[in-house]
């Protein structure tokens, strides 16, 4: 009977019980040790160190659709008195602006050495101050970037400041652009200088699309990324595809998303599941489950369901997102690739674009679950892209705020039967056993059992024969 169960599960879930139930239960009452557990803030120093060097094998991405820290993440916290952004996040950006805003000849230039520091400070106040000065001692494009971003308390404020940089960093960019051969330290300054630039008008058009002018801000986009086709770290096309879907431009999406969804570039999230968006959107509306099970899927409904199960192996906790079984928080500055900061950050503007094409939700719902049963074992081995990494849910932890309910690799749940019906054969089998072993004591812990089982019956039954006449208890004893 336990083979015949055995058989039964494994062709239905892709996996052995027996050795599910050893790994996931035994394994830890026996005292092994469970490597995805997640750290807290009482961690002794060595698992912390620990804890910082699993981050560190984790490739943490610059979100590409991050927030204003003074329009909108700083107007969260004034409502909720929450942090939305975490000190590990903050300190990554820290890094970022030290890393694409600085070069070593900025000692040379006062404003620039003043701005090198304030990128280091980690007050606020202090870096909005330093940036005020900077702006006293020249036209400082930087220190109008930190104005903006942290300083201005509403995007149209933004906006004003980053025209503002925009024209004191081109004005950079022209002078060391001519100088860049000159030396190594031209050609790193150049390097700033176009660094700056990129950055300045990928905020100006993320301003134009938060204020509605969708058309300019795609315009924008697609200007920049002609003028620095080599910048692609900076994935700024997908600004562009989640620009091009508000403006319903579905042509123009698959367009871009032939050229950037290809084998030998990094998959990310918006890639996966715009690809898997159009190719719902051809079949969605007609879709029924019933009709499906019935006459089977069509070839363009496979093609759907097949890139559905391809993005969420990509990344699987955007459909609890998407379907809003899991609330959504403001997406952190950085976000780790196939995990849940990556999935907030999707969800956080693409959820609009899935509820606009009509039925796209329903087959998402139908058809995500699906891919569980093609990688039984995904973080061994996937289908269609390398193992799911182990170190995702401990370095989503340190991205996230406390209060965000991480989501983790999501596991079967396994039905009441099955767990009933393994549980009486494993008990019965270790009877079996004990009984085979040990007949003598087994047989009086059996009639131990037996008699403390039937004493409350016993009990009852004495009650009745004193209660009820004897005649009338005779008679009802031979019925």
């Amino acid at each position: 009977v336990l083979q015949i169960f055995e058989w039964w599960y494994f062709r239905k879930y892709g996996t052995s019980f027996i050795e599910q139930v050893s790994v996931s239960h035994l394994r830890p009452l026996l005292g092994g040790v469970d490597n995805s557990a997640p750290s807290t803030a009482s961690t002794a120093n060595g698992d912390a160190d620990s804890s910082r060097q699993s981050v560190s094998e984790c490739k943490v991405w610059r979100n590409p659709l991050n927030l204003f820290r003074g329009a909108e993440y700083n107007r969260y916290t004034w409502v909720t008195g929450r942090e939305p952004l975490t000190y590990y996040d903050m300190n990554l950006s820290a890094q970022d602006h030290q890393t694409f805003f600085t070069c070593d000849t900025d000692h040379l230039r006062p404003a620039d050495a003043i701005m090198q520091k304030a990128w280091r400070e980690r007050n606020p106040q202090a870096r909005i101050s330093a940036a005020h000065e900077a702006l006293e001692l020249n036209e400082c494009a930087t220190a109008y970037i930190l104005l903006a971003e942290e300083e201005a308390t509403t995007i149209v404020e933004a906006e004003k400041l980053f025209k503002q940089a925009l024209k004191a960093g081109e004005g950079c960019y022209r002078r060391s652009q001519q100088l860049q051969h000159h030396g190594a330290q031209y050609e790193a300054q150049h390097r700033r200088d176009t660094n700056v630039l990129v950055y300045i008008k990928r905020r100006l058009a993320m301003c134009a699309r938060k204020l509605g002018r969708t058309r300019e801000a795609v315009k924008m986009m697609r200007d920049l990324m002609k003028e620095f086709p080599l910048l692609s770290m900076f994935n700024i096309h997908e600004n562009l595809l989640e620009a091009l879907l508000e403006l319903q431009a579905y042509a123009d999406v698959q367009a871009v998303l032939a050229k950037y969804d290809d084998i030998s570039l990094p998959k990310s999230a918006t890639i996966c599941y715009t690809a898997a968006l159009l190719k719902a959107r051809a079949v969605s509306d007609k879709f029924s489950p019933e009709a499906a099970s019935r006459r089977g899927l069509s070839t363009a409904e496979m093609n759907a369901v097949e890139a559905i199960h391809r993005a969420v192996e990509f990344n699987p906790h955007v459909p609890k997102y998407l379907l809003e079984m899991k609330s959504l928080i403001l997406p952190p500055e950085h976000i780790l690739k196939r995990g849940d900061s990556e999935a907030i950050a999707y969800a956080f503007f693409h959820l609009q674009h899935w509820k606009r094409v009509e039925g796209a939700l329903n087959l998402l719902h139908c058809t995500w679950e699906g891919t569980f049963r093609m990688i039984p074992y995904p973080l061994e081995k996937g289908h269609l892209f390398y193992p799911y990494p182990i170190c995702t849910e401990t370095a989503d932890r340190e991205l996230l705020p406390s209060f965000h309910e991480v989501s983790v690799y999501p596991k079967k749940e396994l039905p009441f039967f099955i767990l009933f019906t393994a549980g009486l054969c494993s008990f019965t089998a270790m009877l079996a056993l004990l009984t085979h072993q040990f007949p003598e004591l087994m047989g009086v812990f059996a009639k131990a059992f037996l008699s403390t089982l039937f004493a409350p019956l016993n009990f009852v039954m004495e009650k009745v024969e004193s209660i009820l006449p004897s005649s009338l208890w005779h008679q009802l004893t031979r019925i």
